[in-house]
């Protein structure tokens, strides 16, 4: 029997629901996403902030969404030094622990230093982690300083999330199925990411009449590496989950690559012919990743 390392989390599906909107929230708790994420920022009008925060409180006391992670994105940093929302945010969010709390608006690394920085100044439980949203041109060109935080001791950050479409209005981009103008962004975050051993997550699909470009994005989404996608509509649950777990054809090479490593008569070898294919070890890890996958 092959010995497994222990399973990720999976974030293949992270659906996105307004703080305020009472029949999504009931409605999240019985879906198959991945994770859930509490909007009191751009979802939220401002006479309804407080309103926001205190439901999004008592679903976290409740546990209303039961095992699944619930993270909370929470109003960013104002420009005009005010963040009478974030400071009240977080004060009323925390203490219910949630499992992630998302900081938008990122822009250089001293945001994500603010960020680390106010998360502690508010007392945040230790398993609280730390979800940053990459969304601007600047935030792109400091991606590696922003996910380096993560190797600092105690680090709380643990994903990247793009913020799409805000990237591409500051980009002044038309947006095209292809997202060519995207991909040098999209990838150098994702880059940064995997150097210092992050979750990063692709942007939210608005068309939601759409359900083939959701597909066609999601397919490049994974082909790109990312982890998962963020999610407006519950209709793209499952093709998020399809499209970021491997294919049983993919489960069955990564078997074999596996078994064949671990079989006492290669013990000690580094490379091996599988199925008439070359593999060295590097593929006997990938093969791991693979079968403790979503």
């Amino acid at each position: 029997m092959l010995s497994l390392p222990a399973a990720p989390r999976p974030f293949r599906s992270v659906l996105y629901v307004p703080a305020t909107n009472e029949r999504a929230l009931a409605k999240a708790a019985t879906l198959a996403c991945d994770a859930v994420i509490l909007d009191l920022e751009d979802a939220v009008v401002r006479e309804w902030k407080g309103r926001a925060r205190m439901i999004a409180r008592s679903l976290l006391e409740i546990r209303h969404f039961g095992a699944k992670p619930v993270i909370v994105r929470v109003n960013g940093f104002a420009q005009d030094a005010d963040n009478a929302d974030l400071a009240e945010d977080l004060a009323v969010i925390l203490p219910a622990v949630p499992y992630a709390v998302l900081f938008p608006k990122i822009r250089f690394a001293a945001d994500a230093v603010r960020a680390v920085q106010a998360m502690a100044a508010s007392l945040a439980p230790d398993a609280v982690r730390l979800w940053l949203m990459i969304e601007t041109p600047q935030a792109v060109l400091d991606a590696a300083a922003i996910a380096s935080l993560a190797a600092h001791e105690g680090a709380r950050l643990e994903a990247l999330v793009l913020g799409t479409n805000d990237l591409a209005k500051e980009m002044r981009l038309t947006p095209t199925p292809s997202r060519l103008a995207l991909l040098h962004a999209l990838s150098s975050v994702l880059l940064a990411g995997r150097a210092y051993g992050l979750t990063v997550l692709d942007g939210v699909f608005g068309d939601l009449s759409n359900a083939q470009g959701f597909e066609s994005e999601a397919l490049q989404g994974r082909g790109l590496g990312f982890d998962g996608k963020t999610l407006i509509h519950p209709g793209q649950i499952e093709p998020a989950n399809r499209i970021f777990s491997a294919s049983d054809a993919e489960r069955s090479e990564a078997l074999a690559i596996v078994q064949a490593f671990e079989a006492p008569a290669n013990a000690g070898k580094a490379v091996l012919v599988v199925n008439g294919q070359m593999v060295e070890r590097l593929h006997y890890e990938q093969a791991l990743r693979i079968l403790t996958s979503g």
